[in-house]
C-alpha cells in the first residue's frame, strides 16, 4: 500500500528576522512549514533567525520588499511584516517607511497573485491614532495627524490595508488584515525604544526610569506567543474575515501601573523620571476582540505579570553579553 504523505505548506514571512517575525518563522517551522524568510536587516536583526539557520525546511533571504520579489517555486502563504516598527526606527526615513508599506506590500500581493497564495497584512493599532473611541473596534475608523511626523508609518499602514481590500474585492488574493496591538516578549531590540524595552533595560542597569507624560496613558501589552498564535488562526480560517481583525489583549494598564510591575519584579534603586509627551502619542490603547474571538476563537492567556517575568531574563542575558545601551526615545507600540 503506498504511504500517505502530509502536506507540507511553503510560507514566506516577510520581515522575519524582526521580533514578531522571529517568533512567527520560529511557530511555523514547529507547525511543519516550510519557512522562507525574507528581511532586509534594517530593523530586523540575524542574530533572531541565526538559530533557525540550520534547519533544512528554513530559507533566509536578504531583500527589501520595496524591490520586486522574485521567489521560485510554490508559496501557500505570505505574511507581510516587513516594517520598522518603532518611532525612531521610521522616522529615521520616513519615505522608505511609506514606500515599504506602500510598494513594498503591492509588490508582497503581486507574488501572493501569482502564487496563488493566502495574505495576511500585519497592521497596527496606529491605523486608531489618538482614538476618540475607548475600547478600539474594528468599525472606529481612527483619528490620525496624516501629515505629522508619525504619519509615514501610520498612514502607510492604512493605505496598505487599503490595497489588501481592494484586491480581494478584485477576486486577485485571498487577503486578511491583522491590526496588532502593544505586543512585547523575548527578542525585542533593547535599543528599539518601546516602553517595555525602554523601562527592563533601565531598570536593569538601575538607570532613571522615563515615563513620558504624566504616566496616566494607558497601553494594552500583548505577550508575544499569543501575539503569534493569533496571527496563524487568521490566516488558516478558512473563509477570510470581511474586514480587519484586532488582536492584542486587552488588559489596560497606565504607564505608572507598568513602571510599577517592572519595578517589583527587577528590584534596584531605579526611580521614575518624567519626560514631555511625544507628539501625536496616544492617550489611551485598549483593543476590542470580540471579532477575533468569535471568527477565530482566539483570546490571549498570558497575563502582563507573567509575560514580563518571562521577557526580564532575555534582555538580562542580553545586556550581560553587550555593551550598556541607552534606550531611544519612547515608541508605545510594538507595530510590524
Amino acid at each position: 500500500m503506498q504511504k500517505m504523505t502530509s502536506f507540507q505548506p511553503t510560507t514566506l514571512v516577510a520581515g522575519g528576522a524582526g521580533f514578531i517575525g522571529s517568533h512567527l518563522c520560529e511557530t511555523l517551522l514547529h507547525r511543519g512549514h516550510k519557512v522562507i524568510c525574507v528581511d532586509s536587516f534594517l530593523s530586523g536583526r540575524r542574530e533572531n533567525v541565526l538559530p533557525l539557520t540550520n534547519h533544512p525546511a528554513f530559507t533566509l533571504i536578504e531583500a527589501d520588499v520595496t524591490d520586486p520579489l522574485g521567489v521560485p517555486g510554490p508559496v501557500d502563504e505570505v505574511y507581510n511584516l516587513a516594517c520598522a516598527a518603532s518611532p525612531p526606527q521610521y522616522q529615521a526615513d520616513p519615505t522608505h517607511t511609506m514606500m515599504t508599506n506602500v510598494l513594498g506590500t503591492g509588490h508582497l500581493l503581486e507574488l501572493a497573485h501569482i502564487k496563488g497564495a493566502r495574505f495576511l497584512q500585519a497592521s497596527t493599532s496606529e491605523v486608531y491614532g489618538d482614538p476618540e473611541a475607548h475600547p478600539q473596534s474594528e468599525d472606529y475608523w481612527g483619528n490620525v495627524n496624516c501629515t505629522g511626523p508619525r504619519a509615514c508609518y501610520d498612514e502607510g499602514k492604512r493605505a496598505a490595508e487599503t490595497m489588501c481590500f481592494d484586491h480581494v474585492r478584485s477576486g486577485r488574493v485571498d487577503a486578511r488584515v491583522a491590526r496588532i496591538f502593544n505586543t512585547y516578549g523575548p527578542q525585542m531590540r533593547p535599543d528599539d525604544g518601546r516602553i517595555v524595552s525602554n523601562l527592563i533595560c533601565q531598570a536593569l542597569q538601575d538607570q532613571p526610569m522615563t515615563i513620558y507624560g504624566d504616566g496616566t496613558q494607558t497601553r494594552s501589552f500583548c505577550y508575544v506567543s499569543d501575539l503569534v498564535e493569533g496571527l496563524i488562526a487568521l490566516m488558516e480560517v478558512p473563509v477570510a474575515p470581511d474586514g480587519a481583525v484586532n488582536l492584542g489583549n486587552p488588559g489596560e494598564f497606565s504607564i505608572l501601573e507598568l513602571v510599577g510591575i517592572i519595578r517589583e519584579l527587577v528590584p534596584g534603586t531605579a526611580r521614575p523620571v518624567f519626560s514631555p509627551l511625544p507628539t501625536d502619542d496616544p492617550r489611551r490603547r485598549r483593543p476590542d476582540i470580540t471579532r477575533a474571538g468569535q471568527l477565530l476563537r482566539w483570546q490571549p492567556r498570558i497575563p502582563l505579570h507573567e509575560g514580563l517575568r518571562r521577557t526580564i531574563p532575555w534582555f538580562a542575558a542580553h545586556l550581560a553579553a553587550v555593551p550598556p545601551v541607552t534606550a531611544a526615545p519612547l515608541a508605545e507600540e510594538a507595530r510590524p
